[in-house]
């Protein structure tokens, strides 16, 4: 195959009747739009809880903002750099499409599970908890000696695999959504490797793929003669839009919220700068390899006087509106961004980064990162919407513990679940196991969804045998 047909290819054959006025990658956008995944993003929650305003970003509104931002920044990379383009390129994982990229935007929080991270997060453990207990049962049922114990453990992890946010966007991609007779959407394969922006399997990184997932995408990576651990350049640009989005729009919604308030004292405030730091100590980022404490405070009071000197210029020309201020703010942080962005060598691949004479810019993706981290702990640590969390974090695992026994559950679990699971165990090599189904399940549901069959499971609310599941 050429590299346009290895990039245009999909998984199963494409019956698309008599539609054939439409090229392979607007198929891909008018999918991933018509989904139902797509649409329940608007339930799932950004910062804030989806629900809690008509102002606050949801997981669909970062998504098609991020898309927005991933279509410009590849028109603007390709117009920089010709070679980029799939007539110039000669490999097909250093182009940008930005239809591709666009997609890849979309889609790549599809996998989010209800209340945001707190929800993936609770996911996770409750694996984890299920992995521990069924390595103790198998260690006291075989009379196992301790130092089985790591290699059980190992055949517990690959039997039940893990939870991750990344991976299940594939999983709903590849396998829960529906298309005909197919499992999946059936995405072409540059799609699909513009979304993994962790290519690894789940037993290699914890962000990493599913068993089932990861064999069609480590394949079509084999096809592609990818470098091993190295993402398409349309995944790289998908994931740094993704940051950028995150550190200017999330920094609007916390000022519109009263949690971010821009005057010194509350942006040098020694609490507030401390905070940061701590997160950004908890970050696996290159560019902060070495860095200590102190140098990392310094950086984050010269990005916070930054954002102020800038808030400052703003305002005046806003009239002193704060609303006008807010947007005007946000705009010049993504507009110096993404006009920062370029292409450098990055060992036996290339890189899509911020680049400064001819170099990656490395300050430029710290200051990215003490946005972001700014962003995080004044909301996500903020009262309120730690209360929102353990609420969250309850709801789920009673949920679990409602579905978990496949016995008991079977009659309060959708019918078309049910057949699914009943249809997947006649398969050779079966995709779940009845632990990993629930797990899929409650991750599909939005934030009022799960409180819904919450409040119904445990008497809160009875609602009425006429509501649509």
């Amino acid at each position: 195959m050429n590299i346009q047909e290895l990039r245009e290819h999909r998984q199963y054959p494409d019956n698309i009747g008599h539609e054939t006025n439409r090229a392979t990658f607007e198929r891909d956008y008018s999918r991933l739009i018509h989904s139902p995944t797509f649409r329940r993003l608007q339930g799932k929650s950004q910062v804030f809880g989806a629900g809690t305003g008509d102002y606050y970003r949801t997981r669909l509104t970062h998504s098609l903002e991020v898309a927005q931002i991933a279509r410009e920044a590849a028109r603007s990379l390709l117009r920089a750099y010709p070679a980029l383009s799939a007539e110039a390129a000669e490999h097909p994982g250093l182009i940008i499409d930005p239809e591709v990229v666009e997609c890849a935007a979309i889609s790549h929080d599809f996998g989010h599970p209800p209340f945001g991270h707190k929800g993936e997060e609770v996911l996770q453990h409750i694996l984890n908890n299920l992995i521990d207990e069924k390595v103790r049962e198998t260690m006291q049922n075989r009379n196992a000696a301790p130092e089985e114990e790591e290699a059980i453990r190992r055949e517990m992890r690959h039997k039940y695999e893990h939870f991750e946010g990344n991976a299940h966007n594939f999983r709903l991609m590849m396998f829960l959504e529906k298309r005909e007779n197919i499992d999946g959407l059936n995405l072409s394969d540059a799609v699909l490797l513009g979304t993994n922006k962790y290519p690894f399997p789940g037993t290699e990184n914890v962000k990493g793929l599913y068993r089932h997932e990861w064999q069609y995408i480590s394949h079509i990576r084999d096809l592609w003669g990818m470098p091993a651990g190295k993402k398409t350049f349309e995944a790289q640009l998908m994931d740094l839009c993704d940051d950028i989005a995150y550190s200017a729009h999330d920094l609007e919604d916390g000022i519109k919220a009263g949690k971010i308030e821009v005057h010194e004292h509350f942006l040098f405030d020694s609490h507030i700068q401390r905070l940061i730091v701590e997160k950004i100590l908890t970050l696996d980022d290159f560019f902060w390899e070495g860095w200590a404490p102190e140098g990392i405070r310094v950086k984050v009071e010269e990005v916070l006087t930054s954002f102020l000197n800038i808030w400052n210029a703003k305002m005046p020309i806003c009239d002193h509106d704060y609303s006008r201020t807010r947007r005007e703010v946000k705009a010049y942080w993504v507009s110096l961004f993404v006009g920062s962005l370029g292409v450098v060598e990055d060992g036996n691949w290339k890189k899509v980064t911020f680049v400064k004479e001819g170099r990656e810019d490395k300050d430029m993706l710290r200051t990215v990162s003490v946005l972001k981290s700014f962003a995080w702990v004044t909301m996500i640590r903020d009262l309120r919407v730690q209360r929102l969390q353990k609420r969250s974090a309850w709801i789920i695992k009673r949920l679990w513990d409602a579905f978990v026994d496949p016995v008991t559950s079977k009659s309060i679990i959708p019918g078309d679940w049910l057949r699914r699971f009943d249809r997947d165990q006649r398969r050779r090599d079966p995709i779940w196991t009845w632990e990993h189904m629930i797990i899929d399940y409650i991750a599909g549901m939005t934030d009022a969804y799960a409180e819904k069959i919450y409040n119904e499971l445990y008497g809160l609310k009875v609602g009425t045998i006429y509501d649509m599941d």
